[in-house]
């Protein structure tokens, strides 16, 4: 493989702010994290105290391996939604290692809303067990928590992909044969209580644990009985005499052993083999990256720089590096893994798309994971490029990536918008994983292209009724509302918040998380098996 050698001048005034520019991006990130992490009501920690419980960061802490990386999960999940104080949806999920063992732990914060259930922890539990299924990851359940929030339970419990899929999943999982362990660590109220039900071990804390479909307030309000939270579901109840639980902790650190020494006692997992070699750094420093991307997404910059900066020894292999200029693929290793890459270099022509086709197959049947860099405005449109056959080859492009077996990243490092994010691998298409960067935005077009659409329709309709086109004023009031919203609506936070990614990453960390998540699919196997593809549109 050939070196890249960059072109980026570091002394350069626009690279200067392009740096302090994304340099602020982050820094915004990391307190907006900070604030997730760590924001909590004095009451919920005196609760917390008082009950002799760890809240779930110190939980994780036990948990997880010294030392070993943590890949969270959509820290943002719910940002300024709610009351703005339901910090990640309530819950923290994300993938760690266990005795040595690559796992993916999904656990209640009860000091957010006493670890009740809105409709994006909904969400969140089910994106956490989706990744538990696609990369065939044990899940570890900690659960604490008082059941759905109830003022909105029309948006928890009813539809396909409401709360009853929690339990679905459980099942689908077990017959998968992933192993799933709950730690009952709080309450596990109605709903809740199916996840221990279902899981294969129950690790149930005593004095603070307990499961039952009916709390204490239920039980009385439907039968008249008085009975405490302990006495109706507590760990000597389902220990001794309904045999939902299968060990009994005395108190938090003691249930986080016992579940450490189960998962130390899982069969080992056998790793899908990429042909993976000895790691090494790139050659260029990966917060080079804050300088190299344009504070406007209008600005076009080479994604080669970018690519140079993320892979090991900056050595990129260039498949048909002359043909199809706006998109650049080829071979690379991130972390020792083996990846096939595609980045934008402008939007999607037919050779592009055709290049992409068939970089794609190659990778699928080499059993080569896919990463997609993503900074799209979408594929070229215009009656010359109707008929030369964009349509049929951008669908061929589409095609290839919904299709391909192997595992799939995507990364949107600018624009992710229309039909490019679906020939880019967005999340309708399969992802293993997918994240943002700080300066993303994503929609169906530009705020200033939707305004442009929506005021041309407006002229051609006035202009069918015998009317002179919009004045300037009325252009202003029309345009001002759609570009508002565009920006509101399709930046970075608003999309974690409402989990179409799997996070904002800073963009000098994207290499070390993605060797994280390219580990932990290997999990799975290529599922070379079943390699093929649709018609093609010739």
């Amino acid at each position: 493989m050939q070196v890249i050698d960059t072109r980026v001048d570091t002394t350069s005034e626009d690279y200067q702010e392009n740096y302090r520019a994304m340099e602020e991006r982050v820094a915004d990130l990391r307190k907006e994290l900070e604030t997730a992490r760590s924001d909590r009501p004095d009451k919920a920690k005196a609760r917390l105290a008082e009950q002799n419980k760890l809240s779930v960061r110190e939980r994780l802490d036990l948990l997880l391996d010294r030392n070993a990386p943590f890949l969270e999960i959509a820290p943002l999940a719910a940002k300024d939604m709610y009351d703005r104080k339901v910090h990640g949806a309530g819950i923290v999920s994300g993938i760690g290692v266990v005795e040595g063992r690559e796992v993916i732990v999904h656990a209640n914060d009860s000091m957010i809303k006493g670890g009740t259930i809105y409709p994006l922890g909904v969400k969140k539990g089910l994106r956490t067990q989706a990744i538990a299924m696609e990369n065939r990851l044990p899940i570890i359940y900690l659960v604490d928590s008082g059941g759905a929030y109830l003022p909105l339970q029309s948006e928890i419990f009813p539809d396909a992909d409401d709360g009853g899929r929690i339990f679905y999943n459980q099942a689908v999982i077990s017959k998968m044969g992933i192993p799933q362990v709950c730690g009952v660590m709080g309450l596990c109220t109605a709903g809740a209580a199916y996840i221990p039900a279902m899981s294969d071990e129950v690790v149930h804390v005593k004095g603070t644990g307990a499961i039952f479909l009916g709390g204490p307030p239920l039980v009385r309000a439907a039968t008249g009985e008085e009975v405490t939270a302990d006495e109706l579901g507590g760990a000597d109840v389902h220990c001794r005499q309904s045999g939902v639980s299968d060990y009994l902790a005395e108190d938090d650190s003691h249930c986080i052993q016992i579940i450490r020494q189960i998962v130390k006692a899982l069969p080992p997992p056998r790793k899908a083999e990429v042909g993976v070699r000895e790691p090494k750094p790139p050659l260029y420093d990966a917060k080079e990256i804050y300088g190299i991307v344009p504070r406007s997404l209008s600005v076009p910059y080479d994604v080669r720089e970018v690519i140079a900066r993320m892979v090991d020894g900056s050595e990129f292999l260039e498949f048909k590096a002359l043909y199809g200029p706006t998109l650049v693929c080829g071979w690379a290793y991130i972390h020792g893994f083996p990846v096939g890459i595609l980045g934008n270099n402008g939007v999607l022509f037919s050779d592009s798309s055709l290049k992409a086709t068939q970089f794609i197959q190659l990778c699928d049947k080499r059993g080569i994971p896919l990463l997609f860099l993503q900074n799209i405005n979408g594929y070229i449109i215009g009656k010359e490029y109707e008929r030369g056959g964009i349509t049929k080859d951008g669908h061929k492009m589409v095609n290839a990536v919904a299709t391909a077996t192997v595992p799939k990243f995507t990364v949107i490092i600018g624009a992710s918008f229309g039909a490019g994010n679906y020939g880019m691998c967005g999340r309708a298409y399969g992802p293993r994983f997918l994240w943002m960067w700080p300066n993303g935005q994503i929609g169906v077009m530009g705020g200033e292209q939707a305004a442009h659409v929506m005021i041309t329709v407006k002229n051609d309709q006035l202009q069918r009724e015998g009317n002179p086109p919009l004045s300037e004023e009325l252009v202003r009031q029309i345009k001002g509302p759609i570009v508002d919203a565009a920006e509101r609506e399709g930046n970075a936070y608003y999309s974690t918040a409402n989990l179409w990614d799997d996070g904002i990453l800073d963009p000098a960390k994207t290499r070390d998380v993605l060797g994280l998540a390219i580990s932990a699919a290997l999990n799975a196997p290529l599922r070379s098996d079943v390699y093929g593809y649709g018609t093609f549109r010739m």
